[in-house]
């Protein structure tokens, strides 16, 4: 039996998530801007209530194709509070519509998000060694600087607790414990 880190459930969507995905490096545009909207809607909630409605929140949110949400008007804003599928907060729903058009202006400076985003690690995994899930931090000061740049650049729902949960999510940060069967992996990342 693998030992996994210990904030991961007897589920086997929690599972399959903290196996195949959490720490794994993400440079696919749309499936970072996904990532930074879930972690947004997560916000006072546990992973576990999001990651069970994503299937729910890709057919909503059109995917989370930036170019369809960025014209989102009144009218889906309504239609999408009344999504049971989905957490129906107005101010989380708002401000997918509102990352939406930043990632958007950010594409086009950037030539990509990911650019954007992994400039923000230097291009490199930040690869920690934690012995115990307790050592975890919630925030760093990268963190901190990463919620200041993406308010700055019009994103909301990305305060420094977010943002590193986004970062471990998308792999810019892998915090394996390293008893954990995936702590491994890290080592042939080196």
């Amino acid at each position: 039996m693998n030992t996994r880190c210990k904030w991961v459930t007897s589920e086997p969507l929690y599972i399959k998530y903290h196996d195949e995905e959490w720490g794994v490096p993400v440079y696919d545009d749309r499936k970072l801007f996904e990532m930074l909207c879930l972690e947004g809607a997560q916000a006072g909630l546990s992973w576990w209530s999001i990651l069970q409605r994503r299937e729910n929140y890709r057919e909503a949110f059109d995917n989370f194709e930036a170019e369809v949400i960025a014209l989102y008007q009144e009218d889906k804003v309504e239609e999408l509070m009344s999504n049971t599928g989905i957490i129906r907060n107005r101010r989380k729903i708002q401000s997918v519509i509102k990352n939406a058009q930043s990632y958007l202006r950010i594409k086009e400076q950037y030539g990509s998000f990911s650019t954007y985003i992994w400039n923000f690690v230097n291009r490199e995994p930040i690869i920690n060694n934690w012995t115990l899930q307790s050592e975890v931090p919630a925030t760093t000061p990268l963190s901190v600087k990463m919620s200041k740049q993406l308010k700055k650049d019009g994103f909301s729902f990305v305060g420094p607790t977010i943002c590193y949960s986004f970062m471990q999510a998308v792999g810019l940060v892998d915090d394996h414990i390293a008893s954990c069967f995936c702590s491994a992996k890290k080592t042939s990342l080196k």
